[in-house]
């Protein structure tokens, strides 16, 4: 299963047809507050839009490794950029969606800073 969050709706037609063997639903802002596994659990009866976040936030449930590899393979080559990839663990399972998505936003960023900083200009201390 996949599940999106901050994505147009000609974005989630695009997820669907390049995903048709996987079921992709999109979490209302309604289920802000819910556990994780209850919006799993009831992704067949959700109803709106997902797209209310400022953020893309991608979530895979329920996939193999190659099945990951395959989707994240397939994602970058749709030109998608700046997406929040997240994959379901039993802790997250258990946990309110709002609280998830602060904590993949600091994940986000704190990976975004490691990147900047092996890029980034170095300094010359001392040198002469």
């Amino acid at each position: 299963m996949i599940f999106l969050i901050g994505f147009s709706e000609e974005e989630v037609r695009l997820v669907r047809d390049a995903f048709g063997d996987v079921p992709v639903y999109e979490i209302p802002a309604e289920c802000r507050g819910w556990v994780l596994g209850e919006i799993i659990e009831k992704a067949g009866s959700l109803k709106g839009s997902g797209n209310w976040h400022g953020r893309k936030f991608f979530l895979m449930h329920d996939l193999g490794n190659e099945e990951i590899k395959d989707i994240l393979r397939k994602m970058k080559s749709l030109g998608f950029r700046e997406v929040i990839y997240a994959t379901t663990t039993p802790n997250s399972l258990t946990m309110r969606l709002d609280d998830l998505i602060e904590e993949w936003l600091e994940e986000d960023e704190y990976f975004r800073r490691l990147r900047n900083m092996k890029k980034g200009p170095y300094l010359n201390v001392g040198g002469g």
